[in-house]
């Protein structure tokens, strides 16, 4: 694999050249970067749902909308509050997370029955559970070729068909809700070129995880578009590309779009819907910010260990140099779990060889047909024993589930004693299949974050995920648990055919063709709320540090974890107690002890619940501040972390903080656009500093003077101080470029607030 430093032109969709002159060479024409550019995929679907009439600066209107049962309800209770009278355009609402309706009582089948009555109010779309998990059923039913689809789950990808998807919070599909746009400033757009055939046993996560290993650090393609296109692309079937294209969410790109071809087409005919295909091509010379070359044949099975898609290995490599890598992955997870928990796998190898408790094939990612079908190969005939290790397998949707069963699939893989479920995304979150203590669990699926196999540190329960594709799972499970390669069997892969069935789709999913029903009652269980009300910009501001994270990368599901706790994602305040409890448990109750301060001063009780360290951080910034007063000023707490808010587009990362009190993040960078306009939409002030020493320690009070008027004036460098005994030490934040848009969100304290100024 190699990246380009520099930008490269691709020729006739075929041949990289480095400079113009080599252009005019090889066509004959004289072609400018600029106009270069335009030749892209990328382009040319962005300039067709561009309705700025700028390609710098872009305003998107998207053609679908995608949801599930953790994200939804929120989407819709804000759109609600900002005037939402029906869903301009379609809107699926899947129920894939919560499904299993065993935690927190009725309240996940409570928001599924507020799913369904909304579809029926506004004019949507409703998936029950079991039926598809979000991002199959957008690729069997909404994807098409050229078309834009915004989803609240963060790897809505679906590039591979021809269509380019985001995943952001969910403040962003509110917009679309109430017919506003997607606003950014045009990506680049880094070519991912594509020669050489697949050897024999290699799976699409083995050429995710090796993409992700080399990019991810480098932040090579970070917020840019990832365009797949070179002779390679035609030597993978389309599952495969799917495998791969579903794993760029963790390069932390922005999104990703295919070249598309005849087996693209076969796979909307298959799908009864071959008027969606469209075929995509950059033009004859198509300008690329970067690239990234890719010899599918040097790939082999690789293995992501604990604790990060990025932390990458070959099989082989790991096989050849066990303990120094398990040596490596204890000192990374001393990092990544502050020590809380003894962390070992060592204890997992016997005889020289590493032993797997759990083998999972399941979601978005490891779920599809054709990785199913090649485990069944793999596996039958074969026992995976009667020891510790265990193998689930989720297909992806129903339909497929019944191709399988039906093609003996199923019947092959359960024969092992592998058990396979209905579609469901816990194992991807931390809500099914957790294993036994110290467990360590090999997955297809997307993540392998802390607590994402669902261990609770502050119990002290630990397990860990390694990433792994679903071939080389098989070729595990078939020896028994210990660690194998797909490439170190003989398999016969039969590559059965598939035959879509969306009877049970017809059957069992409601679907209003867009048409609303106003007499509709939304049903409410007791668990889903209202978001509080929340406050302006005040005109100067006071922070309280109230959590320092020091690790290279924070994830989302370190800021509000995942698993168990979804089930109180309708419920903002209820969620909220959640807030970094298993990264900073003191977290929450000394943000609620600033937010008394901020109680106080609107319900003009002062000193009512204001401490007398506040009062002595006022009265020191009044020395140099006199007309800073109650009347003026606001208080609330911020978090310092160095890089956060890789991960999930749960805007739940973001609005816990601020349903807390919080009013700003400081970072030295943001690990994704979407967590950072998470914060913007809730108002909240996405602060940066530079790398190196802190200027402020955990428990200080930061004075931001006339704060409003610097996002008000787009000022690059707002002054700030740490407010100590014996004066204000000033310091600077940056916020990096925002929107007219996203200052006045800011201003008005959220996106809410934002809609219901403008009427």
């Amino acid at each position: 694999m190699r990246l380009s430093e520099k930008g490269m032109y691709l020729v006739n969709g075929e041949t990289l050249v480095e400079d113009v002159a080599a252009v005019e060479k090889a066509t004959g024409k004289s072609v400018s970067e600029a106009e270069a550019k335009q030749g892209t995929i990328a382009y040319g679907i962005l300039k067709a749902h561009n309705t700025s009439g700028n390609m710098e600066q872009l305003q998107i209107k998207f053609d679908k909308l995608t949801s599930h049962d953790i994200t939804y309800v929120g989407i819709i209770q804000t759109a609600r509050a900002s005037g939402l009278e029906k869903f301009p355009i379609p809107y699926v609402l899947t129920n894939c997370h919560n499904s299993l309706c065993a935690v927190g009582g009725t309240i996940n089948e409570d928001d599924h029955m507020f799913g369904l009555s909304c579809a029926k109010r506004y004019g949507g779309i409703y998936v029950p559970p079991h039926q598809a998990v979000i991002h199959q059923f957008a690729r069997e039913m909404l994807a098409g070729g050229g078309k834009m689809i915004l989803g609240s789950d963060s790897h809505t990808r679906y590039g591979a068909l021809g269509t380019m998807a985001m995943g952001e919070g969910g403040p962003e599909l509110v917009k679309q809700l109430l017919n506003r746009t997607y606003d950014i400033s045009m990506p680049e757009v880094v070519a991912v070129y594509l020669t050489g055939t697949p050897r024999k046993g290699v799976g699409p996560q083995d050429v995710a995880l090796a993409i992700i290993g080399e990019v991810f650090e480098k932040g090579y393609v970070k917020n840019k578009v990832m365009e797949f296109v070179g002779p390679g692309v035609a030597n993978l079937s389309v599952d495969f590309r799917i495998g791969v294209d579903v794993m760029t969410t963790e390069t932390t790109c922005l999104s990703s779009i295919w070249k598309t071809d005849d087996k693209v087409r076969e796979y909307y005919d298959i799908h009864g819907r071959v008027e969606e295909y469209a075929e995509l091509m950059p033009r004859d010379v198509a300008f690329y910010d970067g690239v990234i070359e890719i010899d599918l044949s040097e790939i082999r099975p690789m293995i992501a260990m604990p604790f990060h898609p990025s932390n990458t290995y070959t099989i082989e490599e790991l096989k050849q140099n066990l303990y120094d890598i398990l040596d490596d992955c204890e000192k990374r997870a001393a990092v990544s779990l502050d020590g809380q928990v003894e962390f070992t796998l060592k204890d997992k190898v016997r005889d020289g060889k590493l032993y797997v408790d759990q083998g999972i094939i399941a979601g978005c990612a490891g779920g599809g047909f054709e990785n199913i079908t090649d485990a069944a190969d793999i596996l039958r005939g074969a026992s995976i024993g009667p020891d510790e290790f265990t193998l689930s397998v989720y297909p992806a949707s129903t339909p497929i589930y019944m191709e399988l069963v039906r093609n003996g699939c199923v019947a092959d893989l359960m024969a092992t004693g592998a058990i396979v479920k209905t579609a469901f995304c816990g194992p991807c979150f931390g809500a099914g299949d957790t294993p036994g203590n110290n467990g360590f669990s090999i997955r297809h699926s997307t993540r392998n974050f802390p607590n994402r196999e669902g261990s609770k540190l502050q119990s002290g329960q630990i397990a860990s995920v390694a990433l792994m594709d679903a071939r080389s799972i098989a070729a595990t499970a078939a020896n028994k648990g210990f660690l194998t390669g797909a490439d170190e069997i003989d398999a016969n892969f039969t590559k059965p055919k598939y035959f879509f069935d969306k009877t049970i789709y017809a059957n069992r999913v409601f679907d209003s063709k867009g048409v609303a029903d106003e007499s509709q009652e939304i049903k409410f269980g007791p668990n889903i709320k209202d978001w509080p009300a929340m406050s302006p910009l005040p005109k100067h501001m006071f922070l309280k540090v109230v959590s320092e994270i020091h690790d290279p990368v924070t994830t989302t599901d370190e800021l509000i974890p995942s698993g168990e706790t979804s089930s109180y994602r309708s419920n903002p305040l209820g969620l909220a107690e959640f807030t970094l409890s298993r990264k900073d448990p003191g977290y929450v109750g000394r943000a609620k002890e600033v937010q008394k301060i901020q109680k106080a001063i609107e319900a003009d009780n002062c000193p009512g619940e204001i401490s007398e360290e506040f009062h002595q951080a006022i009265h020191k910034v009044k020395e140099t501040y006199p007309d800073v007063s109650r009347e003026n000023i606001g208080v609330g707490s911020t978090i310092f972390a160095v890089k956060p808010g890789d991960g999930s587009a749960r805007e739940q990362a973001a609005s816990c903080q601020k349903v807390l009190g919080g009013w700003a993040n400081i970072a030295n960078e943001y690990a994704t656009k979407r967590y950072r306009s998470n914060l913007i939409n809730w108002g909240m002030l996405p602060f940066l500093i530079p790398e190196g020493d802190l200027p402020f320690t955990l428990g200080d009070y930061l004075f931001i003077p006339d704060v409003y008027d610097a996002v008000a004036e787009k000022k690059e460098q707002i002054p700030a101080y740490v407010v100590k005994e014996d004066g204000l030490k000033e310091f600077t934040l940056r916020m990096g470029d925002l929107t007219d848009d996203e200052r006045e969100i800011i201003e008005r304290g959220c996106l809410i607030n934002y809609y219901k100024n403008q009427g």
